[in-house]
């Protein structure tokens, strides 16, 4: 049987698209001056837009504005493309730090049997894993109430099987006739997780330069 699920979903995200109209570059720069910085970081200093994209342009690259709500706004000599990819690759990295939480929901009864606690113990080793909390919940019916340690004694048996897979975020706690625990992934699954996310972020290529699309001329 498969353990219910829940999620918290993170704040919105803009579509990429609709960002990168809030981008100027080259002669979709309207301030009347700028403040450059080269392809190397170097400082230009102010310039008017037109000389700033002559350099650009000279040097085969873009003139992209980074900083617009500055005084004078900020532009940086680069590759569009370039530039595009690395913010597109650290709005991801962002989105991962709002990751979804998704809490799955292992059900035990006082009366579980050793074969059924071994694959609701599995399931809540693999959902830990795979870096989803866990609930692990049981319920008392009509008089197993009297017996409550009983209830205890499997959360707690739980927890220690599980071990280092995962840490106890919520010690048992009875809430009317349910007890229940939240386990959250182990130091270590997060770690393996977010070793894994940085080295399939790193060995993404780069894209190639792609050619500036002319703006139609208003009659």
């Amino acid at each position: 049987m498969r353990g219910s699920t829940s999620r918290i979903q993170p704040e919105a995200v803009i579509d990429k698209r609709s960002a990168k109209q809030f981008i100027r570059i080259n002669d979709k720069i309207r301030a009347r001056e700028v403040r450059v910085i080269d392809e190397n970081g170097e400082q230009l200093g102010i310039l008017v837009p037109f000389e700033a994209l002559k350099l650009a342009r000279e040097r085969g690259l873009d003139l992209v504005e980074v900083s617009p709500s500055a005084v004078p706004p900020v532009c940086r000599i680069q590759d569009y493309g370039k530039f595009l990819y690395e913010k597109d690759k650290s709005d991801r990295a962002a989105r991962k730090k709002q990751k979804i939480i998704v809490i799955k929901e292992v059900k035990f009864s006082v009366t579980v049997d050793e074969h059924d606690y071994q694959t609701k113990k599995n399931q809540a080793v693999r959902f830990l894993s795979e870096g989803d909390k866990v609930k692990a919940s049981l319920r008392f019916r009509g008089r197993q109430m009297a017996h409550r340690d009983l209830g205890y004694n499997i959360i707690h048996r739980l927890i220690t099987d599980i071990g280092d897979t995962g840490t106890v975020e919520f010690m048992p706690r009875m809430e009317g006739t349910t007890l229940h625990a939240i386990l959250a992934p182990g130091k270590k699954v997060q770690a393996e997780k977010e070793a894994a996310a940085k080295k399939a972020a790193a060995a993404m290529p780069a894209p190639a330069k792609q050619p500036e699309t002319a703006e139609p001329v208003a009659n």
